[in-house]
């Protein structure tokens, strides 16, 4: 049942003047992430993909062949996500693994010329996607955000985790 139904009887949340704004801070950047996350899923589920792979996809087509850790803490994933999602790619003939010589414990991840194909024929188009999803900042709200969540997030990294 929705919390809009009849007889729902949680009470609204209401946030008052005098409450500090790091919790509707907190609310704002969940739902917003969400709302925005769904979308991205939901196109890039359009190239026959996950989020994840098309990660992967897109940041070995952009900053090519990468160390899987490299991976990992690029996309903000653990090592055995990127082995699976590796794994995935491998099988459709998008990326394979490439043991290093000098260091057998270092595999780094490179696409195939149909992965990056597909980035390349996608890419153009997801970028406009994105660009029409931010439609409703101008383009230095944008600029001012970035570099807020940016601030925000190194502030957290750094001192919390």
């Amino acid at each position: 049942m929705s919390a809009s139904r009849k007889g729902d009887r949680r009470p609204k949340r209401r946030w008052t003047d005098d409450e500090p704004d790091s919790p509707r801070l907190w609310v704002s950047l969940a739902r917003c992430q969400a709302i925005y996350a769904k979308a991205i899923a939901a196109r890039v589920q359009t190239y026959g993909l996950t989020v994840p792979q098309f990660g992967v996809l897109e940041a070995l087509y952009h900053l090519g062949p990468r160390s899987l850790g490299e991976l990992a803490d690029r996309l903000l994933v653990t090592g055995a996500n990127v082995t699976y999602v590796m794994s995935r790619l491998e099988a459709r003939g998008l990326a394979y693994r490439d043991r290093q010589t000098e260091d057998r414990r270092v595999i780094f991840a490179r696409l195939t010329p149909e992965g990056r194909d597909l980035v390349s024929g996608v890419f153009p188009g997801h970028a406009s996607y994105v660009e029409h999803l931010s439609r409703h900042l101008s383009d230095e709200e944008q600029k001012t955000l970035s570099g807020l969540l940016r601030k925000l997030g190194m502030g957290i990294q750094l001192e919390d985790l």
